[in-house]
């Protein structure tokens, strides 16, 4: 009974040694974690090693190892010449007005100004096409105030750079803006220079021997549509005298919808200086339709189908007043300059052409009139029908540049 128990004890013990996991060298557990890592095989390219610790690069080695995997192709390093083409890339940084900055109330007060843009050579430009066109010509910036971010996103970037930028309330902004609907963004530029600027190349080859001068021209609006024409009608050049307007005022930049920087623009002349800027042979033609001598010579053509307005007859009693002062003094006749009148529509346009456009209030100058003897040129005639005043100047200038711009194509092409 002894010999049985003590077999079945011994049949109860373990076959192998049990050894427990705290008795190992823990070394050897090292020593296993640096052998060598399995290779696997896979049906198709070459082997891939398997490295520890990366799950990610069996699988990329699969998928490139497989014939119906695609190849990810990676993009080539760009070049480090290369300029920025997002904002965040050019490192721009902004300043954000804090409640009570009157930065943008003390410049709009003085740029607004025309003694201050004259001294300072600054002027004020608003909206985001008008800006972009400005760039586009060269103009360089000084300061810009927005609302958004966006918004000087959409303007090129390199321009940006030494620019100051203010962002700043909507309502400031609408505060100061001379539009129906502010687009949220003013610039404040240096005063363009005609001779520095870059003008578009199609205007370049479509430029025409073909000036304007505008003398005491006073309405914003009118001045700024005259200039738009222009541009349209491919002026080489449009002057400015003394008494009219000025230029960069908000309300012509607004009203010229680009055209400042369409065709060059000389602003402030004294007549003395107008023919310093007209080319060789230049026939000066005066837009008028008043004066003593044109009633004479156009009593068979206009008066005799009503076509002379009573601005008209006004100022001829003020030019026969004025002879008559004259002959009081003992001047003598020929104080007025005789100047053949002639239909705008007849053949009058030989290259090099000058066109001059009075306001509407004061006419044209005596200056005008004896330039355009000087020089050759006439009187042109609009007709408008009984009882119709004379016309806007803008309008005036627009038929005048188009006809001569027909003209002179006709001239061109034989």
């Amino acid at each position: 009974m002894a010999i049985l128990v003590k077999g079945v004890r011994w049949s109860t013990r373990p076959l192998l040694p049990v050894v427990q996991s705290w008795d190992l060298d823990p070394r050897r557990w090292v020593r296993a974690l640096r052998r060598s890592p399995v290779k696997v095989l896979f049906p198709s390219g070459p082997a891939a090693e398997r490295k520890p610790g990366s799950r990610q690069q069996p699988l990329k080695a699969a998928a490139e190892g497989s014939p119906h995997a695609p190849r990810v192709q990676r993009p080539p390093p760009a070049p480090l010449s290369q300029k920025p083409s997002t904002w965040e890339e050019s490192g721009l940084r902004y300043d954000k007005a804090l409640p009570g900055d009157r930065r943008l109330s003390t410049v709009m007060t003085i740029v607004k100004s025309r003694p201050f843009r004259e001294k300072q050579g600054k002027i004020l430009l608003e909206g985001r096409r008008l800006i972009a066109d400005a760039l586009k010509a060269g103009a360089v910036p000084k300061v810009f105030f927005f609302s958004r971010v966006e918004y000087l996103k959409e303007l090129p970037i390199d321009k940006l750079k030494g620019v100051s930028l203010i962002k700043v309330k909507f309502e400031d902004i609408k505060d100061w803006s001379d539009l129906v609907t502010p687009q949220g963004i003013m610039g404040i530029f240096a005063k363009p220079d005609h001779v520095k600027m870059t003008f578009p190349e199609t205007r370049l080859h479509h430029e025409l021997p073909l000036l304007l001068i505008c003398d005491n021209l006073r309405d914003p609006g009118n001045l700024g549509t005259i200039l738009r024409s222009a541009a349209g009608a491919g002026c080489s050049k449009v002057l400015l005298t003394k008494g009219c307007v000025d230029a960069w005022e908000p309300k012509v930049l607004r009203a010229g919808m680009g055209a400042h920087f369409q065709v060059p623009i000389i602003n402030n002349l004294d007549w003395e200086l107008v023919p310093n800027y007209l080319p060789p042979e230049t026939r000066v033609y005066v837009a008028d339709n008043c004066g003593l001598y044109a009633q004479a010579q156009i009593s068979e053509k206009a008066s005799d189908h009503g076509w002379m307005c009573d601005r008209q007859l006004s100022k001829l009693h003020k030019y026969e007043e004025e002879e008559e002062e004259v002959l009081e003094t003992g001047a003598g006749k020929g104080w007025l300059p005789e100047l053949e009148v002639q239909s705008y529509d007849s053949d009058w346009a030989e290259a090099p052409a000058a066109i001059v456009i009075g306001g509407e209030t004061h006419g044209v100058s005596l200056e005008s009139l004896q330039l355009a003897e000087g020089t050759g040129g006439k009187r042109l005639l609009i007709p408008v029908m009984p009882g119709v005043d004379s016309l806007n100047s803008a309008m005036a200038a627009s038929i005048l540049l188009f006809e001569a711009k027909r003209q002179l194509r006709l001239r061109a092409d034989p």
